[in-house]
């Protein structure tokens, strides 16, 4: 009699132990597909903002064509600063003077940004209106608010994201 209860339990204990491992094995399986779903893509990035200033500043298709060749320059040139900045500022220097080098340094690298900026935007005015490149600047401002508070919440892929 008690060998059938000592059985009984066992049985009982090994379906749980089953279950919860079928159970934790598919949420496992849930989080890695979500993650994948999470993960970066710059070039999804970067179709997502193309069409999000292109509807926002109302740029016509062969408007559109000038300007993002011109803008996509820009960006790039924009992040090789901001990479340069960033691997400067990894790693505190160990006096005041190197700080003050490094901030003096850093300082000189966002002014050439800004440089870099006003160079493209005049670029920029030659292919689209002052209005609509007014409107571009806002929109990308927007889309990228959008996307730090979507990634935040976890959103990242920016899908449904867009509001005006």
């Amino acid at each position: 009699m008690k060998m059938k209860k000592n059985m009984k339990s066992m049985k009982k204990t090994i379906l749980m132990l089953l279950f919860l491992a079928v159970s934790f094995g598919g949420y496992a399986q849930h989080d890695q597909r979500h993650q994948a779903e999470r993960k970066f893509s710059p070039e999804q990035f970067e179709a997502e903002q193309q069409q999000f200033i292109t509807k926002h500043a109302c740029l016509t298709p062969q408007e559109a064509a000038a300007f993002f060749p011109i803008y996509r320059e820009m960006q790039k040139k924009q992040r090789a600063i901001f990479n340069r900045m960033r691997e400067q500022g990894k790693i505190k220097p160990a006096d005041n003077k190197g700080c003050e080098k490094y901030i003096k340094n850093r300082d000189e690298l966002e002014v050439e940004q800004k440089r870099i900026q006003q160079t493209y935007h005049n670029k920029l005015l030659s292919v689209v209106s002052a209005s609509k490149l007014f409107d571009a600047i806002i929109a990308e401002d927007i889309f990228f608010r959008q996307k730090m508070r979507n990634f935040g919440r976890g959103q990242g892929n920016g899908k449904n994201n867009q509001r005006r």
